[in-house]
């Protein structure tokens, strides 16, 4: 097959673009480099340098590679950006997607969009599936509602088959430890230097945490099943508390957390019902979570400070 991946230079793209290669497809990376690096690309695939929101540059890739699919993981994911620079958020998360959509239409290419789970459905008192109507908290999650209706509308007037996974909290190596990042990867990196994780509130917020590694299988599996909208979790709540422990299990870094006061208008409990995408994708969370944190801070060990591929 051949492939675009936009953002594959970046954390869940690059472990995209690993599982097209293996498979032998022929895989493009479209990333403008913001946040994605270079290094995390791997060497079986070509990186182009271009922003998805310049509409000559979309088409030029789109024109020399003729893909047949695009894994479309480029996006401003920022929430603090978004609601900061609402117009930003909007250009990247919308217009580039408008972009890819109609590039995709020219040349009859199926897309998979990330979307977002955590930040689609507000609290969660049971684990949420797609029925649950959606109630964005961010501008965020209000411009990847809006890119999922664009594939919707796409579907209706083109007859294409576009879907969208909305993915629960992702983490694993090459995920960013620095500015904004999960909270995995945050701990880990303080923990790497020494420092002592900061946790917002009594820490007894419950996320849904996802492996990159079973996030990259489901999003190439869709290629080959119907289209829709996904849910990507486990279905598992774990606290901020709990996951420190892990992580400091896990490091044999022993050091006791900080505590700062809660953070305006973050959710107590965001845990995704994942069942449609297992019995529609095939999707099983096979990587436990000890397991997850245990490779994602074998990664942290080696490359902080110096960004690379890393251990997987």
């Amino acid at each position: 097959m051949r492939a675009i991946v936009t953002g594959g230079a970046g954390f869940i793209g690059s472990h995209v673009v690993d599982v097209l290669v293996e498979r032998g497809d022929e895989v493009v990376v479209l990333d403008d480099l913001s946040q994605g690096k270079p290094e995390n690309v791997n060497p079986g695939a070509e990186l182009v340098v271009a922003d998805i929101r310049d509409q000559q540059a979309v088409e030029a890739v789109f024109g020399e590679a003729r893909p047949e699919a695009c894994l479309h993981l480029a996006a401003q994911a920022d929430v603090r950006v978004s609601i900061a620079r609402p117009d930003f958020d909007g250009e990247v998360n919308v217009l580039g997607t408008i972009r890819l959509l109609e590039a995709a239409r020219e040349h009859g290419t199926r897309i998979v969009f990330a979307s977002t789970g955590g930040a689609m459905y507000g609290e969660c008192a049971e684990p949420a599936s797609e029925a649950v109507p959606p109630e964005p908290l961010s501008q965020y999650g209000t411009s990847k509602l809006a890119g999922e209706e664009y594939l919707a509308t796409y579907n209706r007037l083109y007859g294409s088959a576009h879907t969208a996974l909305r993915y629960a909290n992702v983490f694993g190596p090459r995920q960013d430890p620095h500015g904004e990042a999960g909270v995995v990867a945050i701990f880990l990196g303080l923990l790497a230097r020494g420092e002592a994780p900061h946790i917002f509130g009594d820490g007894t917020q419950q996320r849904d945490y996802v492996y990159v590694g079973d996030v990259a299988a489901v999003t190439v599996a869709a290629l080959e099943r119907q289209a829709g909208v996904f849910n990507v979790g486990t279905g598992v709540a774990t606290s901020v508390l709990e996951l420190f422990e892990v992580c400091r299990r896990v490091s044999g870094v022993d050091v006791d957390p900080v505590f700062d006061p809660p953070r305006l208008g973050e959710l107590q409990r965001s845990v995704l019902d994942a069942g449609l995408a297992e019995r529609e994708l095939g999707f099983v969370a096979e990587t436990s979570f000890d397991d997850g944190i245990a490779a994602a801070w074998e990664f942290t060990k080696g490359s902080e400070g110096e960004g690379g591929r890393g251990a997987n």
